[in-house]
């Protein structure tokens, strides 16, 4: 497995499935359960992902507001020189949580901030501008609404349980 999609079979899909809807609470043992293989096969397929790099890590879905951050930016950007090293530099930023780096046209930046208020993000929008980004929109987010990729075994996962 070299990590492109047609190297995984149904075991792997089911288990991405199944980690990308709640990869804290899902134990080893029942996505064996939901996918027809020991708890034991789940950890070394589990593992194989992570090492081919097909499973890049666990992130926890944090309410910013909840936390303290009322206020959530999504800025599109213009960077006349984009490159991984911007994107890092980028999310070494105060408030930043994601940065997209697009393929191709002008706009080739979505940054997602947090602050807790107007004067915390024209901070963080300045920090992002000293970086050589141009920020051609910020947008208030309101909510953002995440599923699962659908291709990654939701039929062995619900077949299986």
């Amino acid at each position: 497995m070299n990590g492109t999609q047609s190297e995984l079979d149904e075991v792997d899909r089911g288990i991405l499935h199944l980690l990308q809807q709640d990869a804290r609470n899902n134990t080893t043992r029942e996505i064996g359960n939901a996918v027809g293989v020991s708890a034991g096969t789940v950890r070394n397929r589990i593992e194989k992902l992570e090492e081919t790099g097909v499973l890049r890590g666990y992130i926890p879905n944090i309410d910013y507001e909840k936390a303290g951050y009322q206020l959530s930016i999504l800025f599109t950007c213009t960077a006349d020189d984009p490159s991984e090293t911007l994107a890092e530099e980028i999310l070494d930023q105060h408030g930043v949580v994601t940065v997209r780096k697009l393929l191709a046209g002008e706009e080739n930046y979505h940054v997602g901030v947090v602050g807790t208020d107007t004067d915390d993000v024209s901070s963080i929008a300045d920090s992002i501008r000293t970086l050589g980004l141009d920020i051609v929109r910020s947008d208030v987010l309101d909510d953002e609404f995440v599923q699962p990729f659908n291709h990654f075994g939701k039929e062995i996962a619900e077949d299986n349980t």
